[in-house]
């Protein structure tokens, strides 16, 4: 009988692939960086930034979120805040990782996406001696032009070594996928994977789902737990393969609670779902804490847990080869304990 413990969870070997490399900013990292870069903040102390991380709806959140991102200005910042997570992920027995980045949000402020993609990349390379595969995905901001995406885009084809997939985040409300499906057209004709944002509860939340998996064809969607609303869809994602990257603990700050129903609905109905953190320097938590929450508030089975875990690595956009390696990796661990 397997027990559940903290310690279980943290060990299990597992993938994180909804994880926003600027929401792994620790309060304690930002006061560093603000130092660094000569940046004149509100808050003075650990204390008076954790007082920001207050918010219960998206577009709160994401207004603290880019008001902190103004102190990474370097390849060496961004450097930093990558290497600062990846050493959390081996912590957490994170055997690989898909790592999001905004570099619409840098831009905007002056910083190169060149600047961007080279610290964070540095840091994937470097990663490699912590025992955790770490690869990029690039986002386009939803509230942004798809002018923009595109030439976003134009850059990131200059720099397909270093950069997995194309992904799509920020404010949904009135900007559909749709919006940018020449951009997302493009980058899969170019080879990249594909994912994109179908937030908790929002406006036409089910309507942009059906957009993502019937016209866009993505391979996965983030969060996306609102597909539960129609059965039609569920029994296409099951059978198109379409992986969704729920995230417990920002769920339950956006949300009436942490979609731990949905995701028990979409395990039973053999859809590939997985477990993440999100943003956690600004929800509260890294993925072993949202395998702990989501544990002990719905009575996660450890069968489910481990089906958890295998997801995460089937859902991934690594080789057979790898994947098939860490599954043994989990089943093994599982066997053991």
């Amino acid at each position: 009988m397997v027990d559940l413990t903290r310690d279980f969870l943290e060990k299990i070997p597992k993938a994180e692939l909804h994880v926003h490399i600027e929401g792994t900013l620790e309060p304690k990292l930002k006061l560093e960086l603000a130092k660094r870069n000569h940046v004149e903040l509100a808050q003075k102390t650990i204390e008076e930034v954790k007082a920001t991380l207050q918010y219960d709806n998206l577009a709160d959140f994401l207004a603290v979120y880019y008001e902190a991102m103004q102190v990474l200005q370097t390849e060496q910042d961004f450097y930093d805040l990558a290497m600062a997570y990846l050493k959390k992920a081996a912590k957490n027995n994170v055997r690989h990782v898909e790592i999001f980045f905004d570099p619409q949000a840098h831009e905007s402020r002056g910083i190169s996406f060149e600047t961007v993609l080279n610290g964070l990349y540095q840091a994937t390379v470097d990663a490699r001696a912590l025992n955790v595969d770490a690869h990029l995905v690039m986002c386009f901001l939803r509230d942004y032009s798809r002018n923009n995406a595109q030439k976003t885009l134009e850059k990131a084809l200059k720099h397909q070594d270093k950069i997995l997939g194309i992904g799509l985040d920020s404010d949904e409300h009135n900007n559909p996928p749709m919006k940018f499906y020449y951009q997302f057209a493009k980058a899969s004709e170019a080879g990249f994977h594909i994912t994109a944002h179908a937030d908790v509860d929002q406006v036409d939340s089910i309507n942009h789902i059906k957009e993502l998996l019937e016209v866009i064809n993505v391979e996965r969607i983030d969060h996306g737990t609102n597909i539960v609303e129609n059965e039609d869809l569920v029994s296409f994602a099951a059978k198109q393969k379409v992986g969704f990257t729920s995230c417990p603990l920002s769920n339950g700050f956006l949300s009436p609670d942490l979609k731990g129903n949905e995701v028990k609905y979409l395990l039973e109905h053999d859809v590939r779902v997985c477990l993440n953190s999100d943003d956690p320097a600004y929800f509260g938590g890294y993925i072993t804490d949202n395998f702990e929450a989501e544990v002990k508030k719905y009575n996660l089975s450890a069968d489910e847990v481990k089906a958890l875990a295998a997801n995460s690595f089937k859902m991934s956009w690594i080789s057979e080869e790898q994947k098939q390696f860490y599954l043994e990796e989990l089943d093994r661990y599982f066997e053991e304990n």
